[in-house]
């Protein structure tokens, strides 16, 4: 059996009967469930990247190691919830993008972590067209 804290770092997952309870702790950070959540979510068609946020005007598409900025985490004892900043494709459906975002952010979290995902609220901060390079045929 597998009992579910929360301390002030992201979870604890501790095992509990049967004989694992000397075990110990397994702890889930903020911070990893953002790093799920983001590469779930960069990986839905359409999606271009992951946003900071608009200054000034300008939306900062994040790349790398920065795309959890796009992220924020709420966790509860034995659920989580989850704000996702993202940049689309220019042409793509937004609702359609949008919603395949919160299954796929839902389904990684809760294959990886075990913790129930209670919302996934998808926030499109920016458009960004695509140019296709022309290729040029050569005779």
């Amino acid at each position: 059996m597998l009992m579910k804290a929360k301390d002030n770092k992201g979870l604890n997952l501790v095992a509990k009967g049967g004989g694992m309870d000397r075990l110990g702790e397994i702890k889930v950070s903020d911070g990893v469930i953002g790093t799920i959540a983001a590469t779930a979510a960069v990986k839905v068609k359409g999606v271009v990247g992951m946003s900071a946020g608009i200054v000034d005007g300008v939306v900062k598409l994040l790349t790398g190691t920065q795309l959890i900025k796009g992220i924020k985490v709420e966790m509860g004892e034995e659920e989580v919830a989850i704000d996702i900043s993202v940049i689309v494709e220019y042409g793509a459906k937004i609702s359609d993008v949008a919603l395949d975002i919160q299954k796929e952010v839902k389904f990684a979290v809760e294959q990886m972590t075990d913790l129930s995902v209670v919302e996934v609220n998808v926030f499109v901060e920016g458009v960004e067209i695509i140019r296709q390079k022309e290729e040029k045929k050569v005779r």
